[in-house]
């Protein structure tokens, strides 16, 4: 059986997102697992309605906060021990890290 670990990061902040994803592929690549990725989704934009007044009159507001989060996936497959590294190192605050393990039938 062969685990497949699939990694997913987020962040509002690209070139952050964009370094610890290529430390990530690097760090890979030197311990020779087979990797696939970095996947770019499309950037979502959240938006956030700011009101004036407590009582949630529609009339008085603020313009809409809004962020645009970018969002990277990577796989890994074999390698628990490069997996169990990758997903236990300290990452920037500004970056949001999820992670699915799945065994596979080989062959």
């Amino acid at each position: 059986m062969t685990t497949v670990t699939r990694i997913r990061l987020r962040s509002g902040d690209r070139e952050t997102l964009e370094s610890v994803v290529g430390q990530i592929k690097a760090r890979c690549r030197r311990k020779g697992a087979e990797f696939k990725g970095p996947h770019s989704d499309s950037p979502e934009t959240v938006e956030v309605s700011l009101y004036k007044r407590l009582d949630g009159d529609p009339g008085a507001t603020y313009p809409a906060w809004s962020q645009t989060i970018f969002q990277r996936r990577v796989e890994l497959r074999g390698h628990e021990e490069l997996a169990r590294e990758i997903l236990e190192r300290e990452y920037p605050g500004s970056v949001k890290v999820e992670a699915t393990v799945e065994q596979i039938q080989s062959g």
